[in-house]
């Protein structure tokens, strides 16, 4: 590419602002992206420092000349933050300031490119709001969903053992037939007590909130899954660390609704689980070996569990999908992001 054809390049681009600095920081060059993001035509502003696009506090710490400074020592430099336009509102800035030396080794000037990220901070910034919201939302629900847990407990739950002790003692004084019956009513009410404990139980499981998802997890597929519905089941993890409560949370309920559809619709006799780590965020998955996933009363498999399931997952940020095939079981994934992922991949030791 000859020089006229690179300047006709750089000088036309208008995503970016490109332009050049003398070795003390006076601007040489100037491109159409630098007038659209600044607001200077290239006659008003060549020939002025650059620190003029900087806001005031900026100035009066000596950032330009520092950040020139700094680009000389490291070859270039590069920031984000606020910058002026020429008619003195604020835009929040990507810039990049690199050392142009000649062969000689003498310093020429600066190549400076700067691009304006104010649409993005925005959408940081929102979606930010909306994981504060979320979060907020989820902590809510689950004191709620705990407040319920304990009154159920310490009134119903009570008050039904004790109509149930009185049943009993009365069903050894009356004659028959009475205690037969009374014996029928007592039991109605021993089931109706299970019930009411394992309802408890999944609107407050013990363990979520204190020892995190895996464990969480772990201890509901051990207590519901294995000994209560007798379902042969696999569990592997492979996080890089336990999610922070809202998202380990969300991903329990998620799971938790899922395998109470494969217990009451999928007639399926296994189910694995997994949950690792993927994409800056928790990638789930829960398969059966069922009869495939259920219908609703009008044919579709939009039922509301499976509405809640995916509500939940799209909320906090992330995706749900079901597959399934009529005999040959059904899988339920889905995708949540870590608000606060580490920076490499490395997993937890004592994945199964």
């Amino acid at each position: 590419m000859s020089d006229a054809a690179f300047t006709l390049l750089v000088q036309g681009v208008l995503d970016y602002g490109i332009f050049m600095l003398d070795p003390q920081g006076y601007i040489i060059s100037w491109n159409a992206g630098a007038e659209r993001i600044k607001g200077y035509r290239a006659e008003d502003i060549v020939g002025r420092h650059f620190s003029v696009f900087y806001p005031f506090e900026d100035q009066s710490s000596g950032k330009p000349q520092w950040e020139l400074e700094t680009a000389v020592a490291e070859g270039r430099l590069e920031d984000e933050g606020w910058r002026v336009r020429k008619d003195g509102s604020r835009f929040w800035a990507n810039v990049v300031i690199t050392a142009l030396w000649d062969e000689k080794g003498v310093l020429q000037g600066f190549g400076k490119v700067t691009r304006d990220m104010s649409e993005r901070r925005a959408a940081q910034h929102a979606l930010t709001e909306r994981r504060r919201l979320f979060d907020h939302l989820v902590q809510a629900q689950e004191t709620e969903r705990r407040r319920i847990a304990w009154d159920v407990h310490d009134d119903s739950i009570q008050a039904m053992v004790a109509v149930g002790m009185r049943l009993e003692l009365l069903a050894d004084r009356v004659p028959e037939p009475h205690a037969a019956e009374l014996q029928r009513l007592d039991t109605s009410v021993r089931e109706a007590i299970g019930r009411l404990r394992s309802l408890t139980f999944r609107l407050h499981p013990p363990g979520i909130d204190r020892h995190g998802l895996v464990e969480g997890l772990a201890s509901h597929l051990e207590d519901v899954v294995g000994s209560s519905w007798g379902m042969p089941y696999a569990f592997e993890h492979r996080l890089d660390r336990e999610p922070p409560p809202e998202t380990a949370i969300t991903i329990f309920r998620i799971v938790q609704e899922t395998l109470l559809n494969v217990h009451k619709h999928a007639g399926a006799s296994r189910v694995d689980i997994s949950v690792e780590s993927v994409d800056r965020g928790v990638l789930t998955r829960v398969k059966d070996d069922g009869t495939g996933a259920p219908r609703s009363e009008d044919g579709t498999r939009e039922h509301f569990g499976v509405i809640e399931m995916r509500e939940r997952a799209e909320t906090a940020g992330g995706w749900w999908s079901m597959r399934s095939r009529p005999g040959a079981g059904t899988t339920v994934e889905f995708w949540v992001p870590d608000p606060h992922p580490l920076p490499d991949s490395t997993p937890v030791d004592g994945s199964p």
